[in-house]
C-alpha cells in the first residue's frame, strides 16, 4: 500500500528558504564573485581567477594575524569550558537561589559587545580604572598601550568575564535534564564525587558541550568589537585579529577582491575547525560508551 505523500508541507518551509536564500546564499555568492575579480569601480573589472587567494595565503601579517587567532581561540576554550562546567555543578539546582544566581550569571550576556569593550577601557585605566589603579598601587606597571602581554591578558578576561557564563547556563540546562534516579542509583553504589561527575554528568553534558565549543570557538575566532575598542589591535599588531584585518582591508583599503578572497578563505576555516571539533568530542564520546565504567 503506497503512501499518500502530502507536499503541501514545503509551503511552511518556503519562507525560511527564502530569508535563507537571501540573507546567507545571495550575499555568500556575491562575495566569491567578488573574489575572483580586481574591481577597480561599479562598471570596471578583471577576473584574476585564483590570484587573489594565492596572494592572501602568502601574506606574512594575515598569517601571523591568524596565528595570533588561533591561540586566542585555543585559550578562550581551554578556560572557558572547564570553568563553565565547574560553575554549573556549584550552581544550586531549585529555589529561590537558584533563580538569584541564573539572572547574576545572566547579566554579563545581555551586555552589548561594543559596550564591553569601553567598560573594560575604562576599568582597566590607571587613573580612575579600579582593576588598572590597583595593579599599580601593587608595584605592577600595567599598561595596556606599551605592552602586549598586559594587553593579551585583558582581552583574555575581558572575553572570559563575558562569555562563561553562556558555557555555564549550557551545562547547568543539561545537568537540570538528569534523572534522579541516577543520583539514586549512584548513592546506592557510594559512588565518589569524581565517579558520578564522570559517568552520569559528562556523558549527558557531551551534547550541550558540543554546542557550548563550537559557538565558542565560532565568536572568538570571529571576535572584533570588544578588542577593538579597548586596544585598537595594539600595541603595534600585538591584538590585531583577522576580524579587524579583514574590516581595514574592505573599508579603509577599499581592496574588494583580496578582501573576498580573504573573507572566504576565513570562512573555510571557520568550518573546517568545527568540523574537527564535532568529529573529536562524538568519538570520544564513543568510546567512553565503548568503554564503559571502570571504578
Amino acid at each position: 500500500m503506497n503512501k499518500v505523500r502530502n507536499n503541501r508541507a514545503w509551503w511552511l518551509v518556503l519562507p525560511m528558504l527564502a530569508l535563507v536564500a537571501f540573507s546567507a546564499i545571495v550575499p555568500l555568492m556575491t562575495v566569491v564573485n567578488y573574489s575572483v575579480q580586481d574591481v577597480f569601480d561599479a562598471n570596471t573589472r578583471f577576473f584574476t581567477g585564483t590570484e587573489w587567494f594565492v596572494k592572501m595565503l602568502n601574506d606574512p601579517a594575515l598569517q601571523a594575524a591568524l596565528a595570533r587567532q588561533f591561540a586566542f581561540s585555543m585559550t578562550i576554550l581551554a578556560i572557558e569550558v572547564p570553568l563553565g562546567v565547574g560553575i554549573a555543578l556549584l550552581m544550586p539546582k531549585r529555589g529561590i537561589r537558584a533563580s538569584l544566581v541564573l539572572i547574576l550569571v545572566t547579566l554579563p550576556l545581555l551586555i552589548p559587545w561594543n559596550v564591553v569593550g569601553s567598560i573594560w577601557q575604562i576599568f582597566t585605566r590607571g587613573d580612575i580604572g579600579l582593576m588598572g589603579w590597583s595593579l599599580r598601587e601593587l608595584g605592577y606597571p600595567y599598561n595596556l598601550t606599551s605592552s602586549p602581554v598586559d594587553a593579551w591578558v585583558t582581552i583574555v578576561i575581558m572575553d572570559v568575564w563575558h562569555w562563561t557564563p553562556l558555557v555555564a547556563l549550557l551545562c547547568y540546562s543539561g545537568l537540570q535534564a538528569i534523572p534522579e534516579a541516577y543520583y539514586q542509583a549512584a548513592r546506592i553504589d557510594r559512588a565518589s564525587r569524581w565517579a558520578v561527575f564522570r559517568y552520569i554528568q559528562l556523558p549527558k553534558l557531551t551534547n550541550v558541550l558540543v554546542i557550548g565549543v563550537l559557538l565558542r570557538f565560532m565568536h572568538s575566532f570571529m571576535i572584533y568589537a570588544e578588542p577593538f575598542v579597548l586596544t585598537g589591535g595594539g600595541p603595534g599588531s600585538s591584538t590585531t585579529f583577522l576580524s579587524q584585518s579583514l574590516a581595514i582591508m574592505a573599508t579603509a583599503q577599499f581592496d574588494v577582491g583580496p578582501s573576498a578572497a580573504f573573507s572566504l578563505i576565513y570562512f573555510l576555516i571557520i568550518l573546517l575547525v568545527c568540523w574537527v571539533f564535532y568529529t573529536a568530542i562524538m568519538q570520544m564520546q564513543k568510546d567512553r560508551q565503548a568503554g564503559g565504567p571502570h571504578e
